[in-house]
């Protein structure tokens, strides 16, 4: 058993414990159930939540999500749609986000897709300074796919 302040009492019957636990108005917690002998603390149960509770709500405060933007082309993209959509991943980048660029092929363009490829490397060689490859691309059902993610700083 532990007392408040975090002293050993050492073994003390589990009747005893509660009184021990009544007379000084805390609670009897059972920190470690499985070990031989089990071991119990004195303690304010409610406190201990609550601040508990204030601790997580701290620490998720502190997490930054991240999402993943997406962004589709086509293999035979031109350059003007090629560069507002290259703005579009250089802003999502920046904000910290992970950028999925897919490349959809329609119809007999699933032949050609070394033309998809090419349109997705080309857009990672253009952001380079910013983000790094983290799934390269690879040619999911009619559609090839690549995700990008900002560099650590």
């Amino acid at each position: 058993m532990i007392d408040v302040n975090g002293d050993q009492l050492g073994i003390v019957a589990f009747r005893e414990a509660l009184r021990i636990a009544s007379e000084k108005n805390l609670d009897l917690v059972n920190v470690a159930p499985t070990a031989k002998p089990p071991v119990c603390r004195i303690m304010d149960y409610g406190k201990f939540k609550y601040e508990q509770s204030k601790r997580e709500k701290e620490s998720r405060k502190n997490q930054k999500v991240i999402s993943i933007k997406e962004i589709r082309m086509t293999p035979n993209i031109e350059e003007h749609d090629f560069e507002t959509k290259l703005r579009n991943v250089m802003k999502f980048l920046e904000a910290g986000d992970k950028v999925k660029i897919a490349v959809r092929f329609r119809g007999r363009e699933i032949t050609h897709t070394a033309i998809g490829q090419s349109v997705l490397e080309r857009m990672a060689k253009a952001v380079e300074e910013i983000s790094m490859v983290e799934r390269s691309p690879k040619l999911e059902g009619r559609q090839m796919i690549m995700i990008l993610s900002p560099k650590q700083s």
